[in-house]
Order: C-alpha cells, then sequence, then structure tokens
C-alpha cells in the first residue's frame, strides 16, 4: 500500500510522535507499506508522520542515496538518541514532505541510538557520517522538526514563498502528496 505523503504545513508534521506499544500494530505491514511509499517517491527515508501517524516510527534505506550503503536498510522503532558527538558537517538535505527545496543543514557526524526493529528485537547501534545523518533526518521528524528549522533566519525568510506554495498545493511531484486542508484552494 502507497500512501501520501503529507506535505509541509500540515500540524502533524509539528507534532511529536507517541510511543508505540509492543503488538499495538501489525509493525511488519506497516514497514513494509511505508518502504514501498519512500520507493515510489525516491527517498531514503521516512517517518511515520510524513504519512499521517504521529507515531514514533520511521525507516531508512540509503542504498539509493550510495551503493556502500547497500547494508543500511532499517526500520526504528520508538527510538532514542542516547549520544551525539564528533565534528559536526554541513550536507545539503532534502524532504519528501518539502518537495523541490534543498538546503545545506549542520549535524553531529556520530551518533548512538537505541531502538526497536520491526520484529520487536531491541538494538543498539553507532551510525557515522551518511547514516549518521538520515537517521537524525528521520529522527527529527518523529520529534516534531523539519530540516528547515535548522536554517538560519535569513535562509528561512528566503524560502518563505516556496514554503507557502508548498501548503496550498502549488508544487509538482511524481508522487502522492496530501496537503493541509485549511490551505487548500
Amino acid at each position: 500500500m502507497i500512501y501520501p505523503i503529507v506535505a509541509y504545513g500540515d500540524s502533524v508534521l509539528r507534532k511529536k510522535a507517541r510511543d508505540i506499544k509492543k503488538d499495538e500494530l501489525d509493525l511488519v505491514s506497516l514497514s513494509k507499506n511505508m518502504f514501498e511509499t519512500m520507493y515510489v517517491a525516491h527517498g531514503v527515508g521516512l517517518a511515520c508522520p510524513q504519512i499521517g501517524l504521529a507515531l514514533n516510527m520511521f525507516i531508512v534505506d540509503g542504498a539509493p542515496m550510495d551503493e556502500n550503503m547497500s547494508d543500511f536498510k532499517r526500520t526504528f522503532v520508538n527510538p532514542q538518541i542516547l549520544d551525539s558527538f564528533g565534528e559536526p558537517w554541513s550536507f545539503e538535505e532534502g524532504c519528501l514532505s518539502i518537495p523541490g527545496i534543498r538546503e545545506e543543514v549542520l549535524r553531529q557526524q556520530v551518533i548512538k541510538i537505541r531502538y526497536f526493529d520491526e520484529n520487536w528485537n531491541e538494538h543498539e547501534e553507532e551510525f557515522d557520517d551518511l547514516r549518521a545523518r538520515i537517521v537524525q533526518h528521520e529522527y527529527d521528524h518523529v520529534k516534531g522538526i523539519l530540516f528547515t528549522d535548522h536554517l538560519t533566519n535569513f535562509k528561512k525568510r528566503i524560502l518563505k514563498g516556496k514554503l507557502a506554495a508548498i501548503t496550498k498545493g502549488k508544487v509538482e511531484v511524481e508522487y502522492k502528496m496530501r496537503f493541509p486542508i485549511k490551505n487548500r484552494n
């Protein structure tokens, strides 16, 4: 099942997602559907708020970004970043919920995270560089934070018109999107 991706301006993207209880949902099916949705949209990560669910879960697959990350496909349920360290570095990020906008974002080089997978197995792992960046971007989503929140006020002012257009559905994408009802024309 392919979900429509929630567009910038929808309140679900600003909610702090709630933890999932064991056996509350069919996490295997939800994860599978999220991967299918992400692949259709040509993404490398997707969080539950981006499909309209304020749940503390996201998926990642770094392979489309870099062939050296073909082993980096994971489902993160109730993730908790335990530590972050290393030299912060800048890299251009984009977001399926904010199509057509890409900006440099400063993030930590290394993170340590604890999470459950879709089969409710607990993991504690350390990721660095691009892996850490992808996880931090998606982790922000379940905390109600968007990559644009990391930009300077000057950059935010420059992007204001483009962001308003996305909120109103005035954007062309090759995947299904859900736009905020209050702003539809």
